[in-house]
């Protein structure tokens, strides 16, 4: 089929080099990306996806799936090959029980939340709403609700995806099961869903945002605290503790511009004013130069970041990795390390674990085992391309200094630049690795979806 063809069959657009579109089609998040392919298939719906897919296949083209475009490795586009931009499919349905949602492959959480939050229900998303749903979810999904409901993947009830072969499977817990166990944490190697279907849960109408900001020097001091009270928090409390810089910006106090600081940022699922008492000690470790903590609908709190987050405008590398424990040696090699950072646009946080995150048996997703206490996430972001190599090399080496305190694990949507031939074993552990492999190869066989946290022999 030449590419003429499948224009005449395809109900979305297919955009070449030249094509009106096709420059802002091919912008994915992190700036440092710009990969031109052949073929960009915006699809409207399942049939399409099957269209593209064949015709990748026997023209032997790479294929790269965009849903969100936010993964950092910059996966959703590639040089040359076909480009599969999910993004016009968007739609979100609800149950009448308003216990399930369907979503569409290329939706954002923001479509997500924007659906279910008018009817009191939320399913576990991100921390920033123009994320996609899909490819958050298929390396797991660790987001603001996860202590009381888990990750994004262990509230997937079924999914619809286009396999290798052209083919539209289903897999649930009783059909494919495990295609189904694969997709709950083993990336997009499988194919492309088309559909999701969720779990949902009750929200309520505000949720408490505590947010306290104290200056960076006190970190050494603050994270033996913040360690302490989230070992005894309950399930509703989840939070991270967030290093980053306040910006000359009229939206913060002019004395604070350009301060190094430590946020407390932490979500009570529950009524907000029981988990403004909650939380309240981690507003009392001393004076907070900043103080964000609030009451906001959870569809508001999901957007606090996108701002942050600015599509194709700057340079970055996320690289993380679990910790075994946070005590006196991790943090301060974590506190030194960060006092290196090259740029002032950077974040780091320390994502502390627990609750129903952790009640998953290790077998049941691809995902692997949960008993991890924390995640350690460097956010290399800086703007400038000569600054590359120095930003790169500063996240590199304090993750590789942090390795004596790692699980030797690391959360597979925060990748680096994909580098690394053990990537996903490195993630899930090598009995999962060996599993997903086994399930690759019978989906998958020659590797048609390779522009992924890729699973390969």
């Amino acid at each position: 089929m030449s590419a003429e063809q499948l224009r005449k069959e395809f109900r979305g657009d297919v955009l070449e080099p030249g094509s009106p579109g096709y420059d802002e089609a091919r912008i994915v998040w992190n700036g440092m990306i710009d990969r031109r392919p052949i073929l960009i298939a915006r699809c409207r719906n399942a049939a399409d996806v099957v269209l593209a897919v064949n015709h990748a296949r026997e023209k032997e083209l790479v294929i790269a799936v965009r849903s969100g475009g936010h993964n950092v490795a910059g996966y959703a586009v590639c040089e040359g090959g076909m480009m599969v931009d999910m993004s016009l499919m968007t739609g979100v349905r609800i149950v009448p029980e308003l216990d399930r949602a369907f979503v569409e492959g290329g939706a954002t959480w923001g479509d997500v939340d924007a659906a279910t939050t008018p009817f009191g229900r939320a399913t576990p998303g991100g921390l920033i709403s123009n994320t996609g749903v899909a490819g958050l979810t298929l390396s797991g999904g660790i987001g603001w609700l996860r202590g009381k409901h888990g990750l994004s993947c262990d509230n997937l009830v079924s999914a619809e995806l286009v396999t290798a072969d052209g083919t539209l499977a289903r897999a649930s817990a009783s059909e494919n099961p495990d295609l189904f166990w694969a997709l709950r944490g083993g990336g997009g190697n499988f194919g492309i869903v088309v559909n999701f279907e969720f779990r949902l849960h009750p929200i309520p109408p505000e949720i408490m945002f505590c947010a306290p900001v104290y200056p960076e020097e006190r970190a050494a001091e603050i994270l033996p605290l913040w360690r302490d009270f989230m070992a005894g928090a309950p399930d509703e409390v989840s939070g991270l503790a967030e290093f980053s810089t306040i910006p000359d910006d009229p939206a913060y106090p002019h004395d604070v511009w350009g301060r190094r600081v430590l946020a407390l940022a932490t979500v009570y699922n529950g009524p907000a004013e029981t988990g403004e008492g909650v939380t309240m000690p981690l507003r009392q470790f001393g004076e907070p130069l900043l103080d964000f903590s609030d009451r906001l609908p959870y569809r508001m709190l999901q957007t606090l970041y996108d701002g942050l987050f600015p599509k194709g405008q700057d340079r970055c590398y996320w690289k993380s990795t679990y910790l075994s424990s946070l005590e006196g040696e991790a943090i301060k090699t974590i506190v030194n390390g960060l006092a290196k950072r090259p740029s002032e646009m950077t974040f780091a946080s320390i994502w502390k674990f627990g609750g129903q995150m952790q009640r998953i048996e290790a077998s049941a997703t691809a995902f692997g085992d949960r008993s991890m206490p924390f995640m350690l996430s460097l956010d290399a972001i800086w703007s400038r391309p000569p600054d590359d190599a120095a930003n790169i090399e500063w996240v590199r080496l304090l993750w590789a200094a942090m390795q004596r305190h790692s699980t030797g694990r690391s959360y597979l949507n925060f990748p680096g630049l994909g580098e690394g031939e053990n990537l996903v074993r490195d993630a899930v552990g090598a009995e999962a690795f060996e599993r997903l492999l086994s399930i690759k190869r019978q989906y998958d066989p020659e590797n048609l979806f390779r522009m992924n946290q890729n699973i390969h022999s």
